[in-house]
């Protein structure tokens, strides 16, 4: 029996690179079809001696849809300061959404050099916030200034990661000055990885310093519908910490006396526009109507 993670997935081929680093072709045997599994990037399985097929995979930490990959440490959030405009409300919901998955966020401001000062100084205060509340983020006024990429490479060693963002912030961008053997067009990271008008679809993950990176733009659904309103506090870290200090257990932050969350905000220890996006998506979740097709 041997043991092996999956690096790529390609027209129900397996790549499995094995503890020595030796990468064997194989396929998942018919009884996983039979029990509706599908082995995904990032699966640590067991495979035979021939080094052919697949026999069992090994349990997952976490998943995704979209990339179908699992057992994901960490997501590099790329945030632009403009083009597209900068929204904290996106951030909060990508952000919310990642500790939901049990996945890592680190944040990471694009195009800082298409903002003025005063722009700028308002996206540091934010980005020191996060910081604080314990969230990696890297921010310099000149973007992918080499000092604050090889910090970034540094975060990225020993873990696997996934490149996540809206449309235009910058991913492939980024994607090329960690790996430039990449050699991305920017705007065109979907049909160089296969996607698009493409048949063949390829998931795989990419030696980046002493990491892997999943060679997909990241996942481009924020899906916080699958969470209640009554949980969604477990999932703001500093709301968790702040929030045993209220006065009832299971305080939602919202309308009850004696709340330490709010009296947070007020003193300026939670910021604002954090508060605001919560508040947001916990009427949205609470107004949501029950979906009986599940």
């Amino acid at each position: 029996m041997n043991l092996g993670q999956i690096h790529q997935s390609l027209s129900g081929f397996y790549d499995v690179m094995d503890e020595n680093g030796t990468l064997h072709r194989t396929r998942a045997r018919g009884n996983f079809r039979n029990r509706n599994i599908t082995p995904l990037v990032g699966d640590w399985v067991e495979f035979d001696d021939t080094g052919k097929y697949i026999l069992k995979i090994r349990e997952r930490k976490n998943s995704l849809v979209r990339p179908p990959i699992s057992n994901i440490d960490q997501a590099i959030v790329t945030t632009a300061a403009a083009q597209p405009a900068f929204s904290t409300n996106l951030l909060d919901r990508q952000l919310i959404t990642l500790e939901i998955a049990n996945i890592r966020p680190v944040i990471y401001f694009t195009k800082t050099d298409l903002v003025d000062d005063s722009e700028y100084e308002a996206i540091a205060i934010l980005a020191e916030y996060y910081r604080k509340i314990g969230y990696p983020t890297f921010l310099a006024r000149t973007p992918f200034e080499k000092d604050q990429l090889n910090q970034l490479i540094k975060v990225l060693a020993n873990k696997e990661s996934v490149i996540m963002g809206q449309t235009g912030a910058g991913k492939s961008t980024l994607l090329n000055h960690l790996a430039p053997e990449l050699a991305l067009k920017t705007g065109e990271i979907s049909k160089a990885l296969n996607r698009g008008k493409h048949t063949t679809r390829k998931v795989g993950l990419l030696q980046v310093g002493e990491g892997l990176i999943a060679d997909t733009p990241g996942f481009s659904s924020y899906d916080l519908m699958k969470t209640s309103a009554i949980d969604l506090t477990k999932y703001l870290p500093e709301f968790v910490e702040i929030g045993t200090n209220c006065r009832f257990r299971g305080c939602v932050h919202v309308n009850e006396p004696g709340c330490a969350v709010k009296a947070a905000v007020d003193e300026g220890e939670i910021v604002q526009s954090r508060y605001d996006n919560y508040l947001q998506l916990y009427t949205m979740l609470k107004n949501q109507k029950p979906n009986y097709k599940k």
